[in-house]
């Protein structure tokens, strides 16, 4: 059967002896939700970086839809990068364009056509709640906005996987839960999503699947779980 993810036996050491991962073994199926929780330092923002293809493992291999990406040539990355949708904590946006531009320029990446792209991102905005900001700048929205308009960059582009890292971490609680039932609705869909959060209360009432990192260890696996670990 073929896995959506898949790591067999991965380590990553840093220059310098630093341990991020220590053999993680760990399989996520097509259209799972994955909540990846643990310390700061414990590895989650490694193990993030490993399946978008931003560092490589040390040792192990890296499976996604079947495909090694560890062997990926430099010129293959875009292609898997195209699959992934990728959610930051501090938002990324591009300062100088507009909510519609942010989300568009993902798709220019990505050489869509401009009717695709015209028929595509109102789409997208729509179902994010941001359809009235499309001409607004980032400054002149909330966090919890510019939150939604990294999740429709991530979203636009149709991706398999969903990948957030801390993705309410600078949101207040309200604005966290709505962001949060938004990745509920997207994984609805049938997409993937792994969110690494130290958001304890979010963890607990959602009742997703559960990957806990404790110094580069997965020490838990757990499915519908709670966060546990460290208050």
């Amino acid at each position: 059967m073929l896995h959506m993810i898949e790591m067999i036996g991965v380590s990553k050491v840093y220059p310098g002896g630093c341990i991020a991962l220590k053999d993680i073994n760990v399989k996520i199926e097509k259209g799972e939700f994955v909540f990846l929780v643990g310390p700061t330092g414990a590895g989650k923002s490694t193990f993030l970086k490993l399946i978008f293809r931003e560092e490589l493992p040390t040792r192990g291999q890296i499976f996604i839809g079947g495909k090694n990406i560890t062997r990926l040539k430099p010129k293959e990355v875009p292609y898997l990068r195209r699959k992934l949708g990728v959610v930051f904590q501090d938002f990324r946006l591009l300062p100088q364009k507009t909510v519609y531009e942010n989300v568009a320029f993902a798709m220019e990446v990505v050489e869509a056509s401009p009717r695709e792209i015209k028929k595509r991102v109102p789409k997208i905005l729509e179902m994010v709640g941001l359809s009235h900001k499309m001409n607004a700048r980032p400054h002149e929205l909330s966090g919890g906005e510019q939150q939604r308009v990294a999740l429709a960059r991530a979203l636009v582009n149709n991706p398999d996987v969903v990948i957030a890292d801390e993705p309410t971490g600078n949101l207040d609680p309200d604005t966290s839960w709505e962001i949060m039932e938004l990745f509920n609705e997207i994984n609805k869909n049938g997409t993937t999503l792994i969110v690494a959060t130290h958001a304890k209360e979010l963890v607990d009432a959602m009742r997703k699947r559960v990957l806990q990192l404790e110094n580069g260890r997965l020490v838990r696996d757990e499915e519908r779980g709670v966060y546990r670990g460290e208050t």
